[in-house]
C-alpha cells in the first residue's frame, strides 16, 4: 500500500519464522508492526485511514450522504419506473432492488433474474442512478456482476465462503450484510475473504440480528456502529427496513444510524406496498419515504454542520 510519504508492505500467512530483527535492521524500513486482528487486510492495523468505496459516481465513506433506496424486489417495469421517478425527487442517490430472492419460504416469489436486471439497467440509464442487487450464487456473480454498480451478498450468505471467494475475482464493489446471528468478528473474517480474494471494495452493512425480542423483525445493532469503525477502515452503512420490518420505523432507527456514525442508509420503498410481492409491511409508500428523506437529510446537514 503505498502513500504520500510511506509505502507499506503486508505479509500475510505464517510468519512465525521471520526475523524481525533482521528486516528491521535494513534501509528504508522505519518500523514493523505485528496486526494481531485474525482479519488482516481489513483491520484499521493494517491501514489506519478510512477507505472510500466508489459506485458508479458515488463515493461511500467520504462523508458525502449516502442512501440506497429502492423495492424490495423488482416486479415490474411499470413498479420499478414508479418507484425510481420519486426516488430522484430526493436526494438518495443509489437505486437498490432484488433480482433474485432468498425466500423463507420456497413458494414465495423468488425474483425476475435476467428481466429483472435488465428492468434496473434501464433505470439507471433513464435515471442516472448507480445499481445495487443481492446475488446468491457464485453462477450468478459470473453472469450478473460486471453488469452491476454494486454486488449485494445478504445476510444469509454472509458465511458462504465459495461465495465470497467469487466476490473477490471480481472488480464489482461488494456489499456484505451482516448475518442474523454473526459476531462482529465473523462478520469481519467474512469481509476479510473477500479481500483476501483479491477485492478490496468492500462496504459492511448493518441489517439487524435476532434476539429473543419478536415485537420487530431484528434488533438494528447500533453500538455495531462506532465499535466497528474502531477495527476497521471500510464504511458501515445501516439498513433500517430490514432491521425493523415495520415501515414507520425505519426512519427513526435510520436518523439514529446516521447520528452514531453511520457512513450511510438504506431504505425500502415501493410505489404501493399494498401490493408489494415481498416485504411490503417494511416497505415506505411515496409519501412516507419522501417525508423520511426530509427528515434524514435535514439531521445528515445539522450533523455535518456540527463536525
Amino acid at each position: 500500500m503505498t502513500g504520500e510519504t510511506v509505502t507499506i508492505l503486508g505479509v500475510l500467512g505464517n510468519t512465525a519464522k521471520i526475523d524481525v530483527k533482521t528486516i528491521r535492521v535494513l534501509d528504508g524500513v522505519s518500523g514493523i508492526s505485528k496486526i494481531t486482528a485474525p482479519y488482516k487486510l481489513v483491520s484499521r492495523e493494517y491501514q489506519p485511514e478510512n477507505s472510500i468505496i466508489k459506485v458508479g459516481n458515488i463515493e461511500i465513506g467520504g462523508g458525502d450522504l449516502v442512501i440506497m433506496a429502492g423495492p424490495c424486489s423488482v416486479e415490474s417495469a411499470e413498479q420499478l419506473h414508479n418507484t425510481a421517478k420519486y426516488i430522484k425527487d430526493t436526494r438518495a442517490n443509489i437505486l437498490r432492488g432484488g433480482i433474485v430472492k432468498p425466500r423463507t419460504s420456497p413458494y414465495a416469489f423468488q425474483g425476475l433474474e435476467e428481466k429483472g436486471l435488465e428492468l434496473m439497467e434501464a433505470a439507471r440509464i433513464e435515471f442516472g442512478f448507480p445499481i445495487v442487487c443481492e446475488l446468491m450464487t457464485i453462477d450468478q456473480i459470473e453472469r450478473f456482476g460486471t453488469r452491476l454498480d454494486m454486488i449485494q451478498i445478504g445476510a444469509r450468505n454472509m458465511q458462504n465462503f465459495d461465495l465470497l471467494k467469487a466476490c473477490g475475482k471480481v472488480n464489482t464493489p461488494i456489499l456484505l450484510k451482516r448475518g442474523l446471528s454473526a459476531t462482529i468478528e465473523e462478520w469481519l473474517m467474512s469481509a476479510e475473504y473477500i479481500a483476501a480474494s483479491g477485492n478490496k471494495n468492500i462496504v459492511l452493512c448493518e441489517r439487524g440480528i435476532r434476539t429473543f425480542e419478536t415485537a420487530y423483525r431484528n434488533v438494528t445493532d447500533l453500538n455495531a456502529i462506532p465499535f466497528i469503525k474502531s477495527l476497521t477502515h471500510l464504511p458501515i452503512i445501516v439498513d433500517s427496513s430490514h432491521s425493523t420490518g415495520i415501515d414507520w420505523m425505519a426512519e427513526p432507527v435510520a436518523k439514529a444510524a446516521l447520528a452514531v456514525g453511520a457512513d450511510g442508509l438504506m431504505l425500502e420503498t415501493h410505489y404501493n406496498p399494498e401490493i408489494a410481492l415481498s416485504d411490503g409491511p417494511q416497505s415506505l409508500d411515496e409519501q412516507q419515504f419522501k417525508s423520511a428523506m426530509t427528515s434524514i437529510t435535514r439531521l445528515y446537514d445539522f450533523l455535518s454542520n456540527e463536525k
